[in-house]
């Protein structure tokens, strides 16, 4: 994570550090990336990134790390105006529309979470996942719990593996709206709002129909 000299940095400055790095990784790649490129366009010393960051991965980790606060707040001020007592699922339908929505419209959100996914470095992976695994969980967990209660999952339910499971498929339905071939069959990546809808309305009935419970 960044050290207490970054948080007493210019907010002007951290934003050039962390656009110039986004778009040095978004375009090379992890491993390709060059702290070179990223010092130089962001108008900084090299050397100063490692007073700012222990090292690459601590900045990536970083990057991921905002772009899943970002996606969280994007979807929460959506799950806050849902209706869920009375339209449960409609809500969750509702939810993925958001979800898939917010990577065809957001490319740095994108372009992120696509460098961290397809990253080979293990070391990358990790660091990366353990940041944004606790925002799917804290957001997922009481989604799943609420469900419950409301009697609109069954109780039996393998709570743990249907989060896993989600955690799982929803970055890729993100990346599926910008990289074509991801998706054979529903058309995320048409660039059709409408198309992303129907494919969210589509996954919700073949992942969610062996758990739901109609009142």
């Amino acid at each position: 994570m960044p050290t207490s000299t970054w948080d007493r940095l210019a907010p002007e400055r951290r934003e050039a550090i962390l656009r110039a790095a986004e778009a040095e990784f978004t375009t090379n790649g992890f491993s390709k990336g060059s702290l070179n490129a990223i010092a130089r366009n962001a108008g900084v010393a090299k050397g100063s990134l490692f007073q700012y960051f222990e090292d690459k991965t601590d900045l990536i980790t970083y990057l991921a790390e905002l772009a899943s606060l970002r996606i969280r707040a994007s979807l929460e001020k959506v799950i806050l105006v849902q209706p869920w007592t009375e339209d449960f699922w409609g809500s969750v339908a509702r939810i993925i529309e958001a979800w898939v929505d917010h990577y065809a419209t957001n490319p740095a959100d994108f372009a992120v979470t696509a460098t961290v996914m397809l990253e080979h470095d293990p070391d990358v992976q990790v660091a990366a996942w353990d940041k944004v695994t606790p925002q799917y969980l804290e957001v997922l967990i009481p989604l799943i719990d609420a469900g419950i209660e409301l009697g609109d999952i069954d109780p039996d339910l393998d709570k743990e593996a249907l989060t896993s499971l989600l955690i799982m498929l929803l970055p890729m339905l993100g990346l599926a709206t910008r990289i074509k071939g991801v998706d054979p069959y529903l058309g995320l990546a048409t660039g059709e709002e409408a198309r992303r809808h129907d494919a969210a309305q589509r996954v919700v009935r073949v992942l969610f129909g062996p758990i739901r419970r109609d009142r």
